[in-house]
């Protein structure tokens, strides 16, 4: 499918976030809706890659919103570098950012998903890095049907809103499906954290899938010596089946 992108600013009790719409058009497509995904980015925000991911994802018919993960604390359209100093201004958001200021961000997206035009009302959410975290995060809410999450960071502690998450602990309030995939090689998620997750999931009771790959922290982004084509294209594909079936 041809895939147009827009951006809108979605108003949050902590202010706008400008949010990245993409949507699958097609001069001759018979009219329908589609279901609604959020796709959360990497400590970044939306750099080319996660652009690129989400016209993927969009085309395989999907209304994707991309959100700015840290619209109360940077300039709309701000995207920070794949190097040491968006790193540190990344992480640095990362600490401060309270855990409310991400939820209302959930809960506006959720909204505006189900009264776009071209969605039919069914949300997914999908994130990579910290965005896999902010994926299991919104997964508690209950519209949430389908969660991919792609090597989420601090689940089991760590520097998100300063360490003072309670995620985890909340694993029996998903009530959707979860798609909870890692890198055996990645440093920010060691094997001790992956077990943990893995243990907290079964003792919830959740309904999840779990897959790991010979792979580094990363490997979906498809810029930088990281990537993994073949363990992305991979990915894709549990992702869009996991959505085909839940949405």
């Amino acid at each position: 499918m041809i895939v147009s992108d827009s951006f809108l600013d979605l108003q949050t009790p902590s202010g706008p976030m400008r949010t990245y719409v993409y949507n699958p058009t097609e001069a001759n497509r018979p009219a329908r809706k589609d279901p609604g995904l959020i796709l959360y980015s990497e400590i970044f925000q939306q750099t080319e890659p996660v652009r690129r991911l989400a016209i993927q994802l969009s085309g395989r018919g999907y209304v994707v919103m991309v959100p700015e993960v840290y619209h109360t604390r940077l300039p709309a359209g701000t995207v920070l570098g794949y190097d040491d100093i968006g790193k540190n201004r990344g992480n640095d958001l990362k600490r401060e950012t309270p855990a409310s200021d991400f939820d209302e961000g959930s809960r506006a997206l959720v909204a505006a998903l189900q009264a776009h035009p071209a969605c039919n009302g069914r949300i997914g959410v999908v994130g990579i890095c910290l965005g896999g975290h902010l994926a299991f995060r919104a997964a508690l809410r209950p519209e949430v049907l389908a969660t991919a999450c792609f090597y989420p960071t601090d689940l089991t502690g760590g520097i998100l809103c300063g360490g003072q998450t309670d995620t985890l602990s909340r694993a029996a309030e998903i009530r959707g499906e979860l798609l909870m995939v890692f890198g055996r090689q990645d440093p920010h998620v060691p094997l001790a954290d992956r077990r943990t997750i893995q243990a907290a999931l079964e003792a919830a009771g959740t309904w999840f899938t779990w897959h790991e790959f010979n792979a580094a922290h990363a490997f979906l982004r498809d810029e930088g010596a990281r990537y993994d084509p073949a363990a992305a294209a991979l990915c894709m594909e549990l992702a869009v089946d996991l959505f085909s079936r839940a949405l």
